[in-house]
C-alpha cells in the first residue's frame, strides 16, 4: 500500500508574518481602549447617578465594621455583602450598628475580587440597581474599581468608590492585569479564569518568614 508523503507546512512570508504581528497588535490596543472607555464611563455615570445600595467585598473583617457605620449615614440603601466574615458573626457587627434584617443581604457565592462582581451582577441589574457605593481596603480599591468598570459596566451599573483605610501596602499591576483580563474574559465566554488565579502567587515556602504578611487580596 502506497504511503502518501507527510505534508510539510510552508514557512509564512514575511509579508504574512507582518500581518500577522499588526492584527495582534491592533486587537491588544482594542481591548486596552475599550478597558479605558468603560473606566471613564464608570467615572462619569457614578458622579451623575445616586447609589441605590452598598457593596462590600469581604475579605477584611475592617470592611465591614466601616460599611455598617457607613450604612447608618444612609439609612434607605440595603448592605450587600460578598462572602464576608461567617454568617453570624457578620450580621453580629451590623447588628451593633443597627443594620438588621431584610437591609442586610450577606451572599457567599464568590471566591476572589473577580467573583465578587461576577457573583451578584446579575441579581443587581433584577433589583434596579444601576449604581452601587463601592466599599473595599484603600489597597484593594484600584483592581476592584478596574473590575467592577468591565463586569459592571456590561450591565451599566456604576460604582462610588468608598475606601477603607488600610497599612497595607498597595497591590501590585500584575494583579490588576490578571483580573482585568479575567474580566474580559468573562464578558467573551462567561468564564472567569479562575485557575489563573496562581499567576501571581509566590509559594509561601519560598517566602522569609520575616518576609511574610497577612493574606492578601485574591
Amino acid at each position: 500500500m502506497a504511503i502518501s508523503p507527510r505534508k510539510v507546512a510552508r514557512p509564512r512570508s514575511p509579508r504574512q508574518q507582518q500581518t500577522t504581528f499588526f492584527r495582534r497588535r491592533w486587537f491588544v490596543f482594542g481591548l486596552i481602549g475599550l478597558t479605558c472607555g468603560a473606566i471613564a464611563y464608570q467615572r462619569i455615570q457614578g458622579a451623575l447617578r445616586p447609589a441605590k445600595a452598598i457593596f462590600v467585598l469581604g475579605g477584611h473583617e475592617e470592611r465591614e465594621r466601616f460599611a455598617a457605620q457607613f450604612a447608618q449615614e444612609h439609612p434607605d440603601l440595603k448592605v450587600w455583602v460578598s462572602s464576608g466574615s461567617p454568617p453570624e458573626y457578620a450580621r453580629q457587627i451590623f447588628a451593633n450598628y443597627q443594620i438588621e434584617g431584610d437591609r442586610l443581604q450577606l451572599d457567599y457565592q464568590a471566591e476572589d475580587t473577580v467573583t465578587n462582581f461576577t457573583s451578584l451582577v446579575d441579581e443587581f441589574k433584577q433589583e434596579n440597581i444601576d449604581s452601587v457605593y463601592l466599599i473595599t481596603s484603600e489597597n484593594h480599591m484600584n483592581r476592584a474599581k478596574l473590575v467592577a468598570s468591565i463586569i459592571f459596566g456590561t450591565r451599566d451599573i456604576a460604582i462610588k468608590p468608598v475606601p477603607v483605610p488600610s497599612d497595607n501596602p498597595p497591590e501590585t499591576t500584575m494583579k490588576c492585569i490578571r483580573d482585568g483580563l479575567r474580566s474580559i474574559l468573562w464578558v467573551v465566554t462567561g468564564e472567569t479564569g479562575r485557575e489563573w488565579q496562581t499567576l501571581t502567587q509566590i509559594p509561601t515556602q519560598a517566602i522569609a518568614p520575616s518576609a511574610r504578611r497577612p493574606e492578601e487580596n485574591l
